[in-house]
This record gives C-alpha cells, structure tokens and sequence, in this order.
C-alpha cells in the first residue's frame, strides 16, 4: 500500500491588486480550493495553461506562501509557520528546482560553493567532508570535477540545471517540487534531464511534484496527474488514464495538442478563446465559456471534484451521464 507523505485540504492564495493610483483593490484567487494527496516515492504531475496556479500551488505545498485559507499536512501534520525554526528544519527535506536555472544560481559564486551551501545552511557537513560530498554530487548528476570551480555563465543551459538538481539533493531530500525544470532548455537537452530526474527519483525513493504545461515530458515521468484550470483541478488519476481516457472537456483539448506522428491535425480540440480573468471568474464552471460541452447549467452550478469510473474528474456533464464528455 502507498504512504501519504503529503495532503493539500482546501487551499486557497488571494492576492489584493489595485487599479492604477486611485483605482479599487480587486481580489484574485491564484488557487481556489485545491485538495490534492502526494504518495511517498511517486512523481505527481501538474499540468495547465499558464496562470493557472500550478506554481503558487507548488510554493504552498513546500511552505514557502502561506495560504490564505486551508491547510498543508506533511506526514500528518500540518506544516510549521513559514521561516520558523521547525519550518527551517523541515526544510531540509523539503526542495524546489527552479525553471530558469541561471537565475536561480547565485553568478559570483562557483558551481561547487553553491552545491555546498546547503550543507553550510542546515549544519550537514564542512571542510574536507563537504567537499567530498559535492564532488559525488556533482558526479551523480553528470557533471565533471573540473566544473566545480566554473561560474554558472560558463556553462551550458542543461549544465546549469543538473546544478540546480544537484544543490537540490544536497540535504537528501525527501520530497522535491520541480518548477517547469526543463521548459528553457532545447529538447536534447530536456530528455537528459528527465532520464537524469527519473533515475534520481528511482534511486533514492524521491516523492516529486513535476509542474509542466510540456504534456510530453508529463506523460514520460509522472505516475499520477492533476490537471489545474483557472486555480481548480478539473481532472486527476493515474498518468496513462489520462492521456489514453481524457474525460473532462479541458483535459481533451490539452491532450489532443499533443503531436502525434504521421497524423495531422484533425484530433486538436481548438478552444475558443483566452482563459478567463481570474479577477473577474466567470459564474459556475469556469471553464464553460470555453467548454462545447456547456449548458444553462454549467453557468449557475460550480462543479466539484468527485470520484467518476476510476478518476477524480469536476465536470457537471460526466456528473449526470457518468460517462465522456463530448
């Protein structure tokens, strides 16, 4: 039986934003309820549109933005109070892998002192004993020894991102949220990278959470799926189910752009126009404006996420028939 290492209930971010100098302050929910479990040793995939939230949701998973409602639990528990002494201590066994490696490294440090800070930062280990320890890092990640004294502008896109990677798995981590890890780097590369994170997560029993709007690379290294639309998950089950079965109208668009061979283009489900404001969210289903599927119904009721034939799908269609949306 699979362990719960990490549940999301009811999490809700609201930013205030305001409208000019003398404009009114106006409320935007970044994410919107989200209920989400993370097993010990899967990779869990997100997947959306941008500004859908699936970054502010991996940022609050990890603690690092508290939630303007709702709760996260790590084994059980809810998490420390943000920059806390428990939550710095929990942070070791808790990483994030930046999307934009070359800002995420610091450009007037060497590649080894900032594989080695965390080591610094949570009192692991120092002198002849950290180095030893980066230097099979940077060995485990495909780097060579002597890069260790090189600047991150000295090296290659991916070369940046394996060390990111490696910073990461620095404390020995329990459970890591990659951030569109692969998304600035050419497609040669990103296959490296996802070989290189798959076998990581084999290796050590490393629990992921992989936020991507690359259905590709989803589909290659996630076991499980939640789909987020407008700060909601629509859709989620297992990574095959998913792109084999698409149930909700979302999930059928995002899945039909996926290129396949030999074929054209007549699969794509083309939606009609640009995702909603989430300041100004439509009534109901968000997605209806869009949706083909969509009734008087779907713009009054707010679906909810609810188990239909083997996956967790929020669409008042499926509700009522228990089958595809068409």
């Amino acid at each position: 039986m699979t362990a719960l290492l990490l549940e999301a209930r009811g999490l809700v971010q609201q930013y205030d934003t305001s409208r000019g100098l003398f404009g009114r302050a106006t409320s935007v929910r970044a994410v919107d309820g989200v209920d989400l479990q993370v097993n010990r040793g899967e990779i869990l995939g997100i997947v959306g549109e941008s500004g859908s939230g699936k970054s502010t949701l991996g940022r609050m998973l990890l603690g690092l933005e508290r939630p303007h409602d709702g709760q996260v639990l790590w084994q059980g528990q809810p998490l420390p109070a943000p920059y806390s002494a428990a939550w710095r201590s929990l942070r070791a066994q808790m990483q994030l892998i930046f999307q934009d490696p070359l800002a995420a490294l610091d450009r007037r440090m060497t590649i080894a002192d900032q594989i080695g800070e965390p080591f610094i930062i949570h009192g692991l280990a120092k002198g002849a004993e950290a180095m030893a320890k980066v230097a099979g890092l940077m060995a485990r990640v495909g780097l060579r020894p002597d890069q260790a004294g090189r600047y991150p502008h000295e090296l290659s896109g991916g070369q940046r991102q394996r060390v990111v990677i490696a910073r990461a798995l620095a404390s020995s981590p329990r459970f890591i949220v990659c951030d569109e890890p692969v998304s600035a780097l050419d497609v040669s590369i990103q296959a490296q990278v996802v070989n290189l994170l798959r076998d990581l997560q084999e290796q050590s029993d490393l629990t992921m959470v992989f936020i991507s709007h690359d259905l590709k690379v989803v589909r290659n290294i996630c076991d499980r799926v939640a789909v987020m639309y407008l700060g909601r998950i629509v859709e989620e089950g297992p990574s095959d189910v998913i792109f084999s079965d698409p149930r909700h109208p979302y999930t059928q668009a995002l899945v039909s752009s996926i290129p396949k061979a030999g074929t054209g283009l007549s699969h794509r489900v083309i939606l009609q126009g640009e995702p909603p404001n989430p300041a100004a969210r439509p009534t109901g289903c968000a997605f209806h404006p869009r949706c083909g599927a969509a009734d008087r119904a779907c713009a009054l009721e707010v679906p909810v996420l609810e188990l239909n034939r083997g996956r967790l799908t929020a669409c008042l269609k499926l509700r009522a028939t228990g089958a595809q949306a068409a």
